[in-house]
């Protein structure tokens, strides 16, 4: 029986792979986290409670133990994969990197995005990072053999929130309440750049198939689904399942960058790094490494059942009153610029 450890593992992204993977026959499945969501743990999977940064602790833990697959979705910043280097290297068949596609050039120089689309970002420092632990484990790869796999995610949600282009430091729901209250809700730009959102569960199909796959060593993967909307057709999706009009407001994404920096708000690199630039990924390299991959949860259907789930669960549904404030600030004063 071959055998997974996830870092982390209970994550939007990493649950459903664990989920998915205690399911499948011939895997033994390990969760090295510090064990303060047990509930997200799955029958059948097994936990190792440390801490990753703290090094002698987790090598305590592991003692000899060695894995067929390390999976990494913690790691932001180039000194967490040097550890995990450290920690890994002769244990381990293989080490998927969790990246990100904000890592592509924004904007690139074609919409349509493939791996060898170049990595360059100069308004997020959270992929600037993502490219640097890249080329640390690439590096590796090259001169030493180290087996890593790099997967990039874009826009992947679960069943706990709605996936939006604006909003504040608390989540989604105040611009849910927006909507349900009948107020004008924010989109980046004119609402026809193009975006791809992934259910969790269908990128689970897609990482699962790239793990103990020689194909994928030494390579870099993207894995999103296939369906391409625009922001508006998004918002507006949202709405209907809420069954509300929706009150688009669209704001330029400089303007939302520049007002939203004194209140905390990084839209540079959230819309200008990313959400608001059209990317349309091509799977066609995934899809020959792992030929199982599909889109199986559509956009309609996916939101409906995050907005069931949050709508159903109180815990959820966070209140921003600053961020509401600000809404109201922004569009007031747009407004008034109006002659």
């Amino acid at each position: 029986m071959k055998k997974a450890l996830f870092i982390g593992g209970t994550g939007t992204i990493s649950a459903a792979i664990v989920r998915r993977l205690v399911s499948e026959p011939g895997w033994q499945v390990w969760l090295l986290n510090r064990g303060n969501r047990p509930d997200a743990v799955p029958e059948g999977a097994h936990s190792i409670v440390a801490d990753i940064n703290d090094e002698a602790a987790v090598l305590n833990k592991l003692g000899d133990m060695t894995f067929d697959c390390v999976c990494e979705f913690i790691g932001f910043t180039p000194d967490q994969v040097e550890r995990d280097y450290r920690l890994f290297k002769g244990r381990t068949r293989q080490y998927i990197y969790t990246s990100s596609a904000s890592a592509y050039h924004k904007p690139a120089a074609s919409y349509i995005i493939t791996e060898g689309t170049t990595l360059a970002n100069p308004h997020w420092e959270y992929s600037r990072n993502k490219i640097a632990c890249e080329e640390f484990l690439m590096k590796k790869y090259r001169e030493e053999g180290f087996p890593v796999t790099i997967v990039r995610p874009s826009h992947t949600y679960d069943e706990r929130s709605v996936p939006l282009g604006v909003h504040g430091k608390k989540g989604s729901w105040q611009v849910i309440k927006r909507m349900l209250e009948g107020k004008p809700v924010i989109i980046q730009g004119d609402g026809t750049s193009l975006w791809t959102m992934t259910f969790n569960t269908d990128f689970a199909i897609g990482y699962t198939g790239l793990m103990g796959n020689r194909h994928a060593i030494g390579e870099a993967f993207q894995i999103t689904g296939d369906e391409t909307l625009t922001w508006n057709q998004i918002y507006a999706t949202i709405a209907d399942v809420l069954g509300v009009e929706l009150k688009a407001y669209h704001v330029a994404s400089d303007f939302l960058a520049a007002v939203g920096d004194k209140y905390g708000y990084d839209f540079e690199g959230s819309l200008t790094g990313d959400k608001s630039v059209s990317v349309v990924f091509d799977n066609r390299k995934l899809k020959r490494a792992v030929p199982d991959m599909r889109t199986e949860v559509r956009f309609d259907q996916g939101v409906r059942i995050a907005l069931d789930y949050v709508l159903s669960h109180p815990e959820r549904q966070i209140p921003d009153p600053e961020f509401d404030e600000w809404c109201d600030r922004v569009i007031e004063a747009q407004e008034k610029a109006k002659f």
